[in-house]
């Protein structure tokens, strides 16, 4: 028979275990809740929505040839359409489905894959030359002798340069700089049709060239939201900076345009085709370029040429993926998704099925159904104290936080090959209409196979290196915002 002593010892161990224990769940509990602050961005939710007043980045770029990039529809640019013109956000996401189309054509005619779902097919042009629909962001170049300067879009998923030319000889869409004169610069040629530079235009436009009875060579090049330009080839000096001039820089000189280009002046091609600008100027710059977008419409970038100053360890590097091989299409290796600082149960062949692309054209980042079902749901859990409302357009995660001044978002993250991560807080991860309307900025792909996208809205602010020299891409901490 137990003793009233030992009986009170029992107890008090007893006792001593069961706060222990609670001790131990309580501390767990507040490491949990650590992890998930650390692993989320508080921000105000003012700062989601773009502003009406540009604001240009007060950061200093390196030393190397740099341009100013600005969204083509925000404040600080020079070539913003009226407010009645502008698209509205349901048009922007349309388009950019279209550009997305465009894009898994491509890439199944070059994996030979001919089973397209009708659905998507039917958005397509007709012709089978289509490339991309029109991008987000502009820079301004010097063009001809003396240099007039242009506005241009520049997209990664493009490889042709143009630029509307007079005399429009059939069709111009309305612009808001005046329209290069190819007569009134003492430095512009015509390529001919015999030219080895004009026979390279079927691998940059997608279309076989035309020829003059003069023998000039024509270029043709249409876009996934049926948007194209069709006009002579030639070559012409080309002025980045007052310190960086190319003469016989290769582009069409559009006598035939109509299109969504949002009142620039013509594209610049920064894929991988031996026409695009990058392959171009690769005598001097190595084949390296850069850029970091806005992070806001309201603010400015750059797009910058050479390798950084900035040093090595700052930029992360992983290699171009091999699903891109024979495109002009820049690959990347997903290996996974993480929320809030947890890594998605996700199987690792559901990325190695589609593979992904580095998009700078594409708005919103496209991930296969089954990811983009694990990602949604984990966004959910973490953001369930806000409440849901309707949809916009594709986008089908989307918060009323009109009565919210602050909203906790939780971190993004995607791995990719080679052990680089890429965190995406609130800037990143969202999409703005208003504040009754901020959503989730990813969609899913209409089958596990198409190619996955990851987007401009993922990109803002962070500084996004190619080197097609070194095989890689690279990602570095915000250098413009």
């Amino acid at each position: 028979m137990a003793t009233p002593i030992s009986s009170f010892l029992g107890f008090l161990l007893l006792s001593t275990l069961v706060f222990l224990c609670s001790l131990k769940k309580l501390e767990g509990r507040e490491t949990i809740e650590s992890n998930q602050l650390y692993h989320s961005h508080t921000v105000k939710v003012i700062s989601l929505l773009p502003s009406t007043i540009c604001s240009p980045s007060t950061k200093d770029t390196d030393k190397r040839t740099s341009l100013t990039v600005v969204h083509k529809h925000g404040p600080c640019s020079q070539i913003k359409q009226d407010k009645a013109k502008a698209p509205t956000l349901d048009e922007i996401l349309q388009e950019d489905q279209s550009r997305v189309n465009s894009i898994h054509s491509r890439m199944s005619k070059k994996l030979g894959f001919d089973d397209l779902r009708e659905s998507e097919a039917s958005t397509l042009p007709a012709k089978s030359g289509s490339t991309l629909g029109s991008g987000n962001y502009v820079v301004t170049v010097g063009l001809g002798t003396p240099k007039k300067d242009l506005t241009l879009i520049f997209d990664t998923g493009s490889d042709f340069t143009w630029t509307q030319c007079k005399p429009c000889a059939k069709s111009c869409y309305q612009q808001k700089e005046s329209i290069f004169d190819p007569s009134q610069s003492s430095t512009y040629t015509n390529i001919s049709c015999s030219s080895t530079s004009c026979s390279q235009l079927s691998s940059s436009t997608g279309n076989i060239p035309g020829c003059t009875s003069s023998s000039t060579c024509v270029y043709g090049i249409q876009y996934g939201d049926s948007s194209f330009s069709v006009g002579f080839f030639g070559k012409e000096k080309l002025t980045l900076t007052s310190n960086d001039v190319f003469n016989n820089f290769l582009f069409g000189c559009g006598q035939n345009n109509q299109g969504l280009f949002g009142g620039s002046a013509g594209l610049i091609g920064l894929g991988r085709d031996p026409l695009s600008l990058v392959q171009q100027t690769a005598a001097k710059y190595g084949r390296v370029f850069s850029y970091c977008l806005p992070l806001t419409s309201s603010s400015t970038g750059s797009l910058t040429f050479g390798k950084s100053a900035r040093p090595s360890s700052a930029i992360k590097f992983t290699p171009f993926s091999k699903v891109t091989e024979g495109t002009s299409f820049y690959g990347l290796d997903t290996v996974g998704i993480s929320v809030a600082g947890r890594k998605l149960s996700i199987a690792a062949s559901v990325f190695s099925n589609s593979g992904t692309i580095i998009d700078s054209g594409t708005v919103i980042t496209r991930l296969p159904p089954t990811a983009y079902s694990a990602l949604k749901t984990a966004f959910r859990q973490a953001m369930k104290n806000y409440p849901l409302t309707t949809p916009l357009s594709l986008l089908d995660t989307c918060y009323d936080l009109t009565k919210y001044d602050t909203v906790t978002v939780p971190k993004i993250g995607f791995s990719l090959n080679g052990g680089v991560y890429v965190d995406l807080d609130a800037s990143r991860a969202l999409f703005a209409s208003k504040v009754s309307q901020v959503c989730l900025a990813f969609a899913a792909n209409s089958d596990d196979d198409s190619v996955a996208i990851f987007g401009n809205v993922q990109q803002r602010g962070l500084e996004v290196v190619y080197d097609l020299a070194g095989g890689k891409i690279g990602f570095g901490p915000p250098s413009c915002s």
